[in-house]
């Protein structure tokens, strides 16, 4: 008779590490298709789970976020450390890079005074030989009383042994050893520890010291790094375009091939108006710009080119009382705010996330753009357009500069390694794009299909007119516009350049100078840049922030948008428009 079958429970593994360190890919290497993301409870800050079955073990992966030290200076190092300390992970695997083994030491050295298992994954090998430096595994694991393991992670080298030696130590009970208290005394011990491992052989300059002198110049690194912006921000523009005008493309088709029976039914053309378009809309307004962003913001992080990008523009940063990092998600807004928003989880604390996610929300993305081409471009010059542009840069740095003595608790300030440069792991990058995209579907699709539903109910029953007239002390009372323009507001809610596009359809033409003054388009342009942002960026910020933050957005820039416009109808004709 067979004995009864005892089922383990599933190990717990977190993973722990310096940004930078090659964490994302060891957790790909382990989890292949078996993640999922979420966020962290009451956090922004998201969270990677996987599964692994290895050796007859059933394995839990957690990313913990990449963090210097469990000091609980900003979200990461909070939730990284609450994690280890009140969910006790069976093995805690602390990922280090070869080439930084003296700044790495700090974290697994807390690490390893906590009570938990702790295997050490000694990263970038091939790297840390690159720069002339070798290291005793062996010396390390016996000074530091745990199991070290080589690793290649780009390649998979050293993988299969640090689970192996995972699941070894995973039941045992490590006996703590005691390290110096004092920051001074604990780097002291972190060198002589370094010294005794650690052999360094004279080498060349290598290639990231040679590339950092062209990148980081103070003449040259700027040059660059405008040229690298220009070059993402217009693939990603160019690449989000093109698909999105595909999807509409075959969306066209399969409305001309429907039969005229059933397509000049009422029924159907409302359930196509208020479902159909707005699973359109989800498609064309964000999916085309997410997917392209998501892969050049992990090629820029993996590449490590990211941490120069905020080296370089920290110092203008810091005058909005944000640093270097916050200067990618806002340039990303000119191509669409909910990468943008999303983009915002690279900064440290929760108030430096929502403030550059405000501003964001406030630079013209690829649809504003087309109204600011459209109107102000097309019809009164360039320069007026540039102008715009220029405008508003300038408002969104002054209303950063104020808004942060009120937002800003606790400024953080730039600390942050600079990584060896590395070719990109695509397949990771491909899959990390995905999961964020899926993830975004989930949250965003269902709000944007409500707003469709909304807007062309009110339309097939004849009340958007009758809301214009509603708001026509706003419309032409403030804003100096035709009334039916009002409605043109209240459509941009679900996505940008449909206002210009509506726009032509109620003003009966598309040569705007015949029935606007160019103050009024001036005026119209000026509204529609500062004025709410589209549902599917609403969606992004209650996913991120909570619905009191996006409605305070919400509120706060229909109120600022009205009021600029209204300055500007009143001041532009001071200068000779009219």
């Amino acid at each position: 008779m067979n004995g009864p079958v005892i089922k383990m429970n599933p190990l717990v593994v977190a993973l722990a590490g310096n940004p930078n360190v090659g964490k994302s890919v060891v957790f790909n290497q382990l989890t292949g298709e078996s993640q999922h993301v979420g966020n962290w409870p009451g956090k922004t800050v998201e969270k990677f789970e996987g599964k692994l079955n290895f050796l007859g073990r059933e394995i839990k992966i957690i990313d913990l976020p990449g963090t210097y030290s469990l000091s609980a200076f900003s979200q990461e190092e909070e939730i990284a450390r609450d994690f280890i300390k009140k969910e006790k992970p069976d093995v805690v695997i602390d990922i280090v890079d070869a080439a930084s083994l003296e700044q790495n030491l700090f974290l697994t050295l807390q690490l390893l005074e906590l009570d938990v298992n702790v295997v050490i994954a000694l990263n970038m090998i091939d790297v840390a030989k690159e720069k002339g430096r070798e290291i005793d595994a062996k010396m390390l694991s016996r000074l530091l009383g745990v199991p070290v393991v080589p690793t290649i992670a780009t390649q998979g080298k050293g993988i299969e042994n640090l689970m192996i030696q995972t699941i070894n130590v995973a039941d045992q009970k490590r006996v703590k050893k005691r390290f110096p208290k004092n920051a001074t005394k604990r780097y002291e011990y972190i060198h002589r520890i370094v010294e005794r491992c650690q052999k360094e052989t004279a080498v060349g300059p290598t290639l990231t010291e040679r590339l950092d002198g062209i990148l980081l110049h103070k003449y040259s690194g700027y040059l660059f790094l405008v040229m690298i912006l220009l070059l993402m921000f217009f693939l990603i523009f160019q690449l989000g375009d093109a698909t999105s005008g595909y999807i509409e493309q075959i969306v066209d088709y399969f409305r001309q091939n429907i039969p005229p029976e059933i397509s000049s039914n009422a029924l159907f053309l409302f359930f196509w108006r208020t479902i159909v378009e707005g699973v359109v809309a989800g498609l064309t307004v964000a999916i085309p710009y997410l997917i392209p962003f998501y892969i050049f913001l992990a090629i820029l992080e993996d590449s490590g080119y990211l941490p120069r990008i905020a080296f370089l523009t920290d110092g203008l940063m810091h005058k909005i009382g944000l640093h270097g990092k916050a200067f990618i998600p806002m340039f990303l807004g000119y191509g669409c705010s909910v990468p943008a928003c999303l983009g915002c989880r690279i900064m440290e604390s929760e108030d430096q996330q929502f403030l550059t996610a405000f501003l964001a929300t406030m630079i013209p993305c690829a649809a504003r753009s087309v109204i600011i081409l459209g109107v102000v471009g097309a019809f009164l010059g360039f320069q007026w357009a540039a102008g715009i542009y220029l405008f508003n840069i300038l408002v969104i740095f002054l209303l950063g500069f104020v808004l942060s003595k009120f937002i800003i608790t606790k400024p953080v300030g730039l600390i942050m390694n600079m990584p060896s440069y590395k070719i990109p792991n695509i397949p990771s990058i491909l899959r990390r794009a995905l999961l964020q995209v899926k993830q975004y579907i989930f949250i965003a699709f269902p709000i944007i299909i409500l707003s469709t539903f909304v807007i062309n109910t009110l339309d097939f029953f004849g009340l958007l007119r009758y809301i214009s007239g509603f708001l026509s002390p706003i419309t032409v009372g403030l804003l100096g516009l035709p009334s039916i323009i009002g409605i043109t507001l209240i459509v941009g809610f679900l996505r940008k350049e449909l206002a210009i596009v509506l726009l032509a359809a109620l003003l009966g033409t598309e040569n705007f100078s015949e029935v606007l003054t160019p103050l009024q388009m001036i005026v119209f342009t000026v509204v529609s840049i500062f004025y709410i942002p589209c549902a599917a960026t609403i969606a992004t910020l209650v996913k991120e922030f909570g619905w009191k933050k996006a409605a305070f957005v919400t509120v706060f820039e229909i109120i600022f948008a009205i009021a600029i416009g209204a300055i500007a109808l009143r001041v532009l004709p001071v200068f000779g428009l009219s």
